[in-house]
């Protein structure tokens, strides 16, 4: 249920905002974007599993406040960074 070494090395180099940066709020909330993608799909075939759901609303949560401080830092990383990821359509 968790990504793989080479995604989330994939994710900091396409999300870095200088080299060597790995813990930036870009960096986390497109790992964050990766493990909850993976997820959701976890779910479409196992609609019970309640303790994994407790964990994706967590990470959630977690993206939702990384995006707020980047928002309000600076709007035009924010919204560059939404379009990046594709979320909030």
């Amino acid at each position: 249920m968790s990504i793989t070494p080479d995604e989330k090395t994939r994710l900091m180099k396409e999300f870095a905002t200088k080299e060597g940066d790995t813990g930036s709020p870009e960096v986390q909330v497109a790992i964050l974007t990766s493990r909850i993608s993976t997820l959701t799909e976890h779910f479409k075939t196992h609609k019970k599993d309640n303790h994994s759901r407790r964990g994706l609303l967590m990470m959630v949560a977690q993206r939702r406040k990384l995006l707020d401080y980047v928002k309000g830092k600076d709007e035009a990383r924010y919204q560059d960074l939404i379009k990046r990821l594709g979320i909030r359509r």
